[in-house]
């Protein structure tokens, strides 16, 4: 996707950084399918460009902060991969006022409760410490249009499948993205479940 075709504060963003060299593969491929509103599996080797890709995907989607309510989830397999994310997350969306937060195992349950509830729009999470909040209601479901697994083959190996389906099954219509660093047999049934004629999208 060229800078022309995203929104110009996250265009602008990426300049600033430095990024203008041509997109990765796996970005030139799935932005415009993200955009488009497809739900897809982007499978592509460590260092290819997918956390680049979900971020700057995301922030094209929501576009600025609205509401209270979170509007993308995005669940990854660690506290520290989750915190990496938000970091680049925050200097992609530094123009745009997008909020977010990192909920992760570990942390003082109530606390991340309250500020779920103060308001964001982008919350980065572990899936156990989701599946904890889900079960005392410390995620509010009304307004989420983006449900998003990063490293989702270790996620899914973990049996954390649950966790994304019930999150899936509790959101009306939302768009579903799966990045992994490899397919797993287990995606197949992520397909039939909870998704809507995805797109797979593979780099080698």
């Amino acid at each position: 996707m060229k800078l022309k075709k995203l929104i110009p504060p996250l265009a602008s963003a990426i300049t600033d950084l430095g990024f203008n060299e041509e997109p990765k593969e796996i970005q030139s491929l799935c932005l415009p399918k993200i955009k488009s509103g497809a739900d897809i599996f982007a499978i592509a080797p460590e260092k290819e460009g997918k956390s680049t890709a979900i971020l700057i995907g995301v922030i094209q989607q929501l576009k600025e902060a609205f509401e209270e309510a979170p509007r993308a989830i995005i669940i990854t397999s660690t506290r520290e991969k989750a915190f990496e994310l938000e970091e680049q997350f925050k200097e992609l969306a530094k123009n745009t006022k997008l909020r977010s937060f990192v909920a992760f195992d570990q942390g003082i349950l109530q606390y991340q409760k309250d500020e779920i509830y103060d308001g964001l729009d982008v919350l980065f999470c572990t899936p156990k410490r989701l599946m904890e909040l889900v079960n005392i209601n410390g995620v509010p479901m009304t307004k989420v249009k983006m449900l998003v697994v990063d490293n989702a083959e270790t996620v899914i190996i973990n049996s954390h499948h649950a966790i994304i389906y019930r999150i899936a099954d509790g959101i009306k219509n939302p768009q579903v993205l799966f990045f992994a660093n490899k397919w797993h047999k287990s995606f197949d049934t992520v397909e039939d479940r909870i998704m809507k004629n995805p797109h797979i999208i593979e780099v080698e």
